[in-house]
């Protein structure tokens, strides 16, 4: 029985032993899964952050960005009086409108029928006979041009003008801003042109090569007022 005893004793204390010298691996299991469930949540965060990316990528990617400058108010503010000035002088003249009781579109449309035909029929054959002053070898021809140039450009210059007046009290009639247009700032722009292009020719004898600078500055004044005219349309059918 003390054999028995003793047996048992020892079977226990291996057991014990084994128990105990096993139990030191039991953490690194512990650790090593930890570490493989650390491995895959930053895999995992990886990959979701590269999606991110990629989506933020594509997003900008399709993205349009539209950035633009205008410097009509820089003219605006350089050439043109305030409206506050030039509003109170127009009112007599807009109230005197007002008591004709003429026909809407009489008003609206009006003002940019007149100085299209303006534009077109006296700018038009006066450019035409700029031209032929220089390309001419007609003597008559070109006496005859000489002769008619002046008087229709000079003609067109004093209709822009008034037609100008004729504008803003259109505007003012309708209740519409006056100088806050392109098509208000190339008018202006165009009539300040005008007027040093109607000044060149007092210079011609004692420089003859003013008048090719007076052929080109008269091109593009024209193309300016085409220009022109085409804001006014756009300008007339936005009210």
């Amino acid at each position: 029985m003390a054999m028995a005893m003793s047996s048992s004793a020892l079977h226990l204390h291996a057991i014990s032993n084994g128990v105990l010298r096993r139990r030191p691996s039991l953490p690194t299991c512990s650790a090593a899964r930890t570490e493989t469930t650390t491995r895959r949540s930053l895999s995992v965060v990886g990959q979701q952050s590269e999606e991110a990316d990629k989506r933020r990528g594509e997003e900008r990617h399709g993205e349009t960005i539209l950035r633009s400058f205008t410097p009509y108010p820089l003219l605006l503010a350089a050439t043109l009086p305030g409206a506050e000035i030039v509003r109170p002088a127009f009112e007599p003249f807009v109230e005197l409108v007002k008591t004709w009781n003429l026909p809407d579109w009489l008003v609206h449309w009006g003002h940019p029928g007149n100085m299209a035909v303006v534009l077109f029929a006296m700018g038009g054959y006066g450019t035409y006979l700029g031209f032929r002053i220089r390309l001419s070898s007609d003597a008559e021809e070109k006496a005859k041009a000489k002769d008619l140039h002046p008087k229709l450009l000079g003609g067109m210059f004093f209709f822009f003008a008034l037609g100008a007046t004729g504008g803003i009290i259109a505007l003012l009639t309708s209740n519409k801003p006056i100088f806050e247009s392109p098509h208000a700032v190339t008018g202006f722009l165009g009539l300040a042109l005008l007027t040093i292009q109607s000044l060149l020719p007092i210079l011609f004898e004692e420089n003859p090569g003013m008048r090719t600078i007076h052929g080109l500055l008269g091109s593009s004044i024209m193309t300016l007022f085409v220009f022109h005219a085409a804001l006014g349309l756009q300008l007339g059918l936005s009210f």
